[in-house]
């Protein structure tokens, strides 16, 4: 959706991070497309501004390139930004060069995880992206757009190039948006919306669904997770306009079912109740999942959420290795874990086990040690990501400072993706690190509990099994592709 406005016009891009060619036959996109939430974010709050914007997602739509040279063409728009992971800012600079091609004036801006961590760097490194802003989007993005050039030290959160070319940081934002004053997310921008999107197969019980982000940051300092954007900041939507969002999404799309990605929904509890008691007031008839630290998890809360439509909870494990999890984890307590986890099924809420294989002092031991404590939980589901020490984690410093102390680090930053080992960890190789991974599939998926549970889906989420059915032919070609690894 293009929204005319009185300031300059930006093209919104969310790059694919790789060949379109390959998007048909990648798994990870038919098992889920998470709408790029960020952008719509930033367009929603650009739009009540009056500066128009224009989203093309190329994750949801593979085949962008000639959509993207189009429309400048038509638009000659002043600006492109793009945000971008770390897997696909390569992609997302290739775009940088071929708008400067079509629209030599042009200029290009960068957001998301992966600059704000590496900064100055970027444009040090690569000439064809001009700016880069660091941290929360919204206002300096804004300022930017409407700013003259030639004052960009006056645009907190901003990399730009000083006057002999070199990378400037400008001091961070201080005063960061209050959440609640913001418009929601521009869903319209997003094509397709909300069919060309999809959550997790087997992670929702109805369609359409969505997903949501209700709150900003994290308190926790973990050593695997970059925390360059909110860095330890945590914000988030009061119940009342967390209630009204969902109303919105209701009433506009149809969309019954909502995941938030929040790394901390529950963390205010009362925020939590406030929300729950709305939705069974209300009685707005859609349910939710969330993701949660067991911490923050009590018995009481469990049944109220359950009440107001919780219909899974991912709780992050990590590993079940005790000195492993102690090492990178703050509050590392596995036997909290299982009582809460213990306590969400007696709830009779669905529960995910989000786990990672291959940290800093992994070993054979260690993963047989956490696959026998993951097996021993009443888990419904579980995703195991390959670790990927990122800019901006303390982790991502100790290794590379460590000069291969910790483990051989191949920093190719279009495969760190979570779906490929680039760490490999002192004294193990990346082949028996990728037999142990899909052994630990295997076994969990062959599980009679868990089969089981699968064929439950069958009335709980008939629209996963459908979906499965239809991307069978390429589930059984990616499984055919590991058949050499064993447990």
């Amino acid at each position: 959706m293009s929204t005319a406005g009185v300031g300059p016009t930006i093209l919104l891009v969310h790059p694919l991070g790789y060949s379109a060619t390959a998007a048909a036959g990648d798994i990870s996109r038919m098992a889920n497309i998470l709408a790029p939430l960020g952008l719509a974010s930033i367009s929603a709050y650009l739009h009540s501004h009056q500066i128009g914007s224009e989203i093309i997602d190329c994750y949801a739509q593979p085949d962008a390139d000639g959509r993207i040279v189009a429309f400048l063409r038509r638009h000659r728009p002043g600006w492109i930004g793009f945000s971008c992971t770390t897997a696909t800012f390569l992609d997302g600079e290739r775009l940088a060069r071929l708008a400067k091609e079509t629209v030599p004036a042009i200029r290009t801006v960068f957001g998301g995880v992966h600059v704000s961590a590496l900064g100055e760097e970027i444009l040090d490194r690569y000439p064809a992206v001009d700016y880069l802003v660091v941290g929360e989007g919204e206002e300096t993005l804004r300022q930017l757009l409407t700013i003259p050039p030639g004052r960009e030290e006056e645009i907190a959160g901003l990399v730009y190039r000083d006057g002999v070319g070199k990378g400037v940081r400008s001091p961070g934002r201080r005063q960061l948006l209050d959440l609640d004053r913001l418009p929601f997310p521009n869903y319209r921008g997003l094509a397709g919306f909300p069919s060309s999107y999809s959550l997790p197969i087997f992670n929702y019980p109805r369609v359409p669904n969505a997903s949501c982000l209700s709150s900003r940051g994290c308190p926790y300092a973990c050593s695997y997770c970059d925390r360059s954007v909110f860095q330890r900041s945590f914000r988030y939507n009061s119940a009342d306009y967390l209630f009204r969002h969902l109303l919105f999404l209701k009433e506009t799309y149809g969309i019954r079912h909502l995941n938030f990605y929040d790394d901390q929904f529950t963390f205010n509890r009362e925020r939590v109740v406030a929300f729950c008691r709305l939705m069974i007031a209300e009685r707005l008839g859609m349910t939710f999942n969330c993701a949660a630290r067991a911490e923050h998890l009590d018995a009481e809360l469990l049944r109220l959420m359950r009440a107001a439509g919780c219909w899974m909870i991912s709780i992050g494990i990590e590993t079940g290795d005790p000195t492993l999890l102690a090492a990178h984890r703050q509050n590392a307590d596995l036997h909290m874990l299982r009582e809460k986890i213990g306590l969400i099924k007696a709830t009779g809420i669905r529960v995910k086990g989000l786990l990672m294989m291959g940290l800093p002092g992994e070993s054979e031991e260690s993963i047989r040690v956490s696959r026998d404590y993951v097996f021993s939980l009443p888990l419904d589901d579980l995703n195991l990501a390959k670790f990927t020490p990122f800019p901006g984690s303390p982790i991502y410093r100790q290794i590379k400072e460590s000069g291969g102390a910790l483990g051989s680090f191949s920093e190719e930053w279009e495969k760190m993706d979570c779906m490929q080992f680039q760490f490999v960890p002192k004294g193990m190789s990346r082949e028996r690190l990728d037999e142990l991974f899909v052994g630990f599939y295997r076994a969990h998926y062959t599980r009679p509990r868990i089969l089981l549970g699968y064929v439950a889906m069958l009335w709980r989420s008939p629209d996963s099994w459908l979906r499965f059915c239809r991307h069978l032919p390429a589930f059984l070609r990616f499984a055919a592709t590991n058949r050499r690894y064993r447990r």
